[in-house]
Parts: C-alpha cells; structure tokens; sequence
C-alpha cells in the first residue's frame, strides 16, 4: 500500500477543517498522478456532503503538482459550481502561482465565482 509506504517522500495529505461559514482544505506534500485520486475523493466528499456555501483549498504546503492533481482542481471546482458553492484557492507560492496564472486557471477559481 503507497501510503504506508515510509521511503515515499512528500506524499500528499489533506486536512478539512469545516465550520458553519464553509470549509478549508489543506492540502501538502505531492499532488501528482498516484496521489490525485485520493486527494479528488476527498473533495468530492466535502462538496457532496452538506453543502458548504464556500470552500477554500489551501495549496501552501504543496510541493509539487502536475496534470493529474490540476485536473482535480478544475474537477472539483465544476462539482462546486453545481453545488452552488464557491471554490477558492489560496497559499500559492510564486511556482504555483506562476503555473496557475499563465494557464488561466487562477482566474477560474477566484474570479469565476463572484458575480
């Protein structure tokens, strides 16, 4: 089993923390091909459960991130957008930032939702 793997560096972890205002999900270590299906399960959970008018998705301790793990994201935002549930990214540091902002997918989450 990969997550009881010790020699597996940076794997991904996810930590919800939900209110009565919406919910925050920290997410850290590597968003990649072998952590992204655990990672979009947990979300689909937390925006199918109840459904919190907003959700943040802290990126701030995220290492790495590659298709697989974007493709979570802009999943999991389409399921937010039928819920009727803000998405909102936060944390990025400068690469993700960089990464977000040149493929457009930073405006999506934090623009996409305030009108």
């Amino acid at each position: 089993m990969l997550s009881a793997n010790a020699n597996r560096i940076d794997k991904a972890e996810i930590n919800i923390v939900a209110s009565e205002h919406g919910a925050l999900a920290s997410l850290k270590g590597r968003v990649d091909i072998d952590s992204s299906p655990a990672v979009r399960d947990q979300l689909i959970a937390l925006l199918h459960a109840p459904h919190p008018r907003a959700v943040s998705i802290d990126l701030s301790g995220v290492t790495h991130i590659d298709s697989s793990g974007v493709a979570t994201l802009i999943e999991a935002l389409k399921i937010a957008r039928n819920c009727k549930t803000e998405l909102r990214l936060q944390g990025l540091h400068d690469r993700l930032r960089g990464l977000f902002e040149a493929t457009g997918i930073l405006s999506l989450f934090n623009g996409g939702m305030e009108r």
